[in-house]
Order: structure tokens, then sequence, then C-alpha cells
């Protein structure tokens, strides 16, 4: 925050507010006169009204004068009633050289307590939720942590939905998050680290990871990323994602993020890092793998052969979501002898009346369902779940009576949409809607051999990708034969005794390599 000069004495610091050339920004500090505190604090708020400031009178005498600021709506009111004002009005004698420090020691029943000299601490922790108090004639203060504003209640996850498994999702609160961390990892090596980004919203954002676990050089590139950050605003999660992630032009996400605890807590024991923003239910686990997004809590909760089947009806669903329409349409037009020739008589005939390619046809279909989707998503939740699944089969019916398209292409797209929610990450699978176009054109220009040499194309851009500076298709490139035991199968829990190698690099051995014996005495 800028400050004119007004005073003589106020110092001027240094300070890089543009990334091309340094300013001088004001630094002013508190003055004796608490009347001069009180006028320039209001003058900077512009007098807001939801700024509340409570002057009084303390001491046995009432001589010494104090004041008190808080911002109404962040403030538990109660408390401040309670903690403060009835300690500071109770007609204890305030004397002494060491006032200050007294108060804080010995008079103010308050857990949370700091001092404050400059007014740029002061703005910023009154709009943050906590209380200041001023006396005249010190050009010292405090801020008190009296945090109250109304949040959501911890309630079960809107996008990661399990069968078995805790019902507890992520709020938009900073510190209930942690809170909701820290009572999945109880160990003193789970350290959080805390910073400030945006130079007006001055947003809260926390960094956690396990010491010992995770990977140092990856700490400090992430705390370098984050440093880097310089605009005026975070307002969720997905701007810091967008600002420090590895590759800017790639369809596919390299950072992963979720609203679940335990999701977040598995992450950090496999020695990755989370952080979360203040304000938002979704915290960033860096670095990502590829194979990560395919992954669900609940394939941890499951028996190894059921969560390892889910996993490969997982994959075999990506491949369908990405191909299905190209396959289609490659076929129709290139490759009829493919074909059984009850089908292909089936569709030719099905197709007799249609004006346009399937190409087109595809395409038009495409368009449409997303269309619905996204009015589906936008819409009140009351019609909007109704307005899409009955637009969608409206539409289709009616465009195959048209013979605009065909009842194949109906069916081809309705399962490639189907198959698109199978991802338990949803950027996952918007990545997978935006490269199905793409394809569907390679299919209709060159047949299979462009949905190969498509496909070949992809391959390569991902093995090129990395996360915070690890491989984004690893343990499959490079290979790493100890991590593919939790990929496309999973295997038993007693099995994965140790962590992905290139993640950690220490303290990889997490549980003994021991299958447990039945005993099969009666």
């Amino acid at each position: 925050m800028k400050f004119s000069r007004k005073k003589a004495h106020a110092n001027v610091l240094p300070v890089h507010d543009d990334a091309e050339s340094p300013q001088l920004v004001q630094i002013e500090f508190l003055k004796a006169s608490l009347q001069e505190n009180i006028q320039h604090i209001k003058e900077v708020l512009g007098n807001s009204g939801d700024i509340v400031i409570r002057e009084i009178r303390i001491g046995s005498e009432r001589q010494l004068q104090a004041a008190l600021f808080y911002t109404e709506g962040l403030v538990d009111t109660k408390s401040v009633h309670e903690y403060i004002m009835e300690t500071l009005m109770s007609g204890i004698e305030f004397t002494g050289p060491n006032l200050l420090q007294d108060m804080k020691d010995c008079i103010l029943t308050v857990g949370d307590i700091q001092e404050v000299s400059e007014f740029v601490t002061l703005f910023t922790s009154l709009l943050s939720g906590d209380v200041i108090l001023l006396l005249d004639g010190y050009t010292q203060g405090f801020m008190i942590g009296m945090s109250g504003w109304e949040s959501r209640s911890v309630s079960e996850p809107a996008t990661e939905s399990v069968v078995r498994g805790p019902r507890e999702s992520f709020t938009e609160n900073l510190q209930t998050n942690t809170a909701l961390i820290r009572r999945k990892i109880k160990d003193p090596n789970l350290w959080l680290e805390r910073k400030q980004i945006g130079r007006v919203t001055k947003t809260k954002v926390a960094v956690m990871y396990i010491h010992g676990i995770v990977n140092d050089k990856i700490v400090e590139e992430v705390h370098k990323r984050l440093d880097r950050i310089d605009m005026d605003g975070i307002l969720e999660s997905g701007y810091v994602e967008e600002l420090i992630q590895d590759e800017t032009y790639t369809p596919f996400p390299t950072i992963y993020n979720s609203e679940r605890p335990d999701v977040i807590a598995a992450e950090l024991l496999e020695g990755k890092i989370a952080i979360l923003v203040d304000g938002t239910p979704f915290v960033l686990i860096v670095p990502a793998l590829f194979i990560s997004f395919f992954h669900s809590m609940e394939d941890y909760f499951q028996r190894a052969d059921i969560s390892s089947f889910i996993r490969i009806l997982r994959f075999f669903g990506f491949l369908i979501a990405l191909l299905g329409p190209s396959i289609y349409i490659a076929i129709t037009t290139f490759h009829q002898e493919m074909l059984p020739t009850q089908l292909l008589i089936g569709l030719a005939a099905q197709r007799e009346g249609v004006p346009f390619p399937a190409f087109i046809e595809a395409f038009m279909m495409e368009v449409a369902f997303e269309i619905l989707r996204e009015a589906g998503l936008r819409m009140p939740r009351t019609i909007g779940q109704a307005v899409s699944i009955v637009g969608t089969l409206v539409i289709g019916q009616a465009a195959v009576e048209a013979g605009i398209v065909s009842a194949a292409m109906v069916i081809v797209v309705s399962i490639t949409a189907i198959s698109g929610f199978v991802f338990p990450a949803s950027n996952m699978s918007m990545a997978t809607r935006m490269l199905r176009f793409p394809l569907m054109g390679l299919a209709a220009s060159f047949g299979l051999f462009g949905i190969i040499i498509g496909v070949i194309g992809l391959v390569l851009h991902l093995c090129s990708l990395r996360s915070f500076g690890v491989p984004y298709m690893s343990p499959f490139a490079p290979i790493v034969v100890d991590d593919l035991k939790d990929t496309v199968f999973r295997f038993p829990h007693w099995a994965m005794s140790s962590r992905p190698k290139l993640i950690s690099q220490k303290n990889l051995r997490r549980a003994r390599n021991t299958s447990p014996k039945p005993d099969n005495r009666t």
C-alpha cells in the first residue's frame, strides 16, 4: 500500500513495486499522538462504515486514552467485549515504564497478540480480521487475533464423491483447511509456511509438506515461484496454479487439485507439497503426475483387485472419450472393409438420407452436447439437470428424424460423453474434451493413419512435460519398476513398501514388505 509523503521524519525505503523500475514507497510509522493515528486511519480507509473505532479510557483513574479498531463482520465482537474491553476497563492500574510489555504478558487474556509499529502492517492486519489496540503516547500498538466471520461448515465433497470413505471436504477458510490436514497427519514433521500474495487482496497462502520425506529442492522451487507472483489479486487457487505451472501451452493439467483432506494427506505422505489458498476449498498439489489424475481415494479403501478393475475401466473410458468419434469417422469414411457386412449395410442405410459427411455429423453433435452440458451447469440446480438430459434426448431424437445425423452417430457421441465422466479429476476430462476435436479432424483427413499420427504426437508431448522438475509420465517414462505397483493396477498395501523415487528421493521406505499370513488354526 502506498502513502503520500506528508511527514519529513517518515522513512522512505526503496521497494521494487514494478518489475521494470524501482519506486520509492512510503513506509509510515505510528505517531505518539492517538488522535493523529485515528485521523490517519480514517483518511486512508475513506471513513468506511464497516471500520469500528472505539475510543476508551483505561486505568484506575481513567487517564490513559486508548482506541480499538476492527472490521465489522470479520471479528468476533463477543470475544472483543469479553476478553479485551472488560479487561481494559476493569479498573486495573496501568503504570510503569514497561506498560506495553506488561499488558502483553500479564493483562490481556488473549492468545494471539503481536506488536505493530507500521501503518502498512496495521492496515493489513485490520482488514484481515484482527483487532488493533493503540495507546496515547506510544508509537507501538497491538494486533490481536479475534477473527470470527461467518464461513461454510465442513460438508460432503461436491466434485469428488465416493461410495466408501470420509465425507468431509475443505471449506473457504484457510485455518479450517489446515486443521483438517492436521487431523489426518499428527506428526511434528508436518511443516506449514505462510505467505501473502496479491498487492490489493493480500491473500493468505500456506505451503504444507512433511519434512524428512519431501524433496527440499522442490520446496525451494515452490517458494521461488510463489515469490515471483506480482499481481493485484489472488481470488482462487486457479490464479496460483496458472502462474506457477511449468508449461503454459498444454491442455493437460500439470498441477493436481482436490477438495478432500484425505487425498491431500495421502499426497503429502508420498512426498508432495500442498498449496492452500484462503477463500477456496480446492488445494493444489505439486508435483503432479499424469497417472495421478486417474486415481481416486476410494481405490485405497477397497480391496486391491476391485480397485485394479475399476482403474482399468477408467483407462478404457479415457480411450473411448478421446478416440471414440475419431475411430468411427475413420472407419466409416476410409476403412469400411474393417466392418462386418451386416453392420456396414445397416450403417449405409442409416446414412442414406444424411446430407453431411461423418466428420460434420460428429462435430455438430459434439458441439451441441458441450453447449447442453455447460447450460446444465450454469442454470439453477432445480432445472439444470433436467434441461440438460431432456435437451439431449429431444435434440438427438429430432436430429435423427429430420435426417440431419444418423442414429449410430448419436450412439457414438453419447457413449463418448458418458465415458468422459469416469475421470476422478475434472480438469483431465476437460483436456480430453478439447483434444477430441483435432483428432476428429485428423481422422476425417487421413483415416486411422491420422489418428495414429495424433496419438504419437500426444505421447511425445506428454513425455516432454514436467511438473516442478519431475517427469510428467513417470513411472512409465522414465520407467521405475518399483513405482509401477500403484499405476494402472494397485498392488496390496503391504506390497507398496516404498514411496515414488522421483518425487521423494529420501526416506523412501514407508511399510514393511511382508505379506500377511493367514492363520488356518481353528
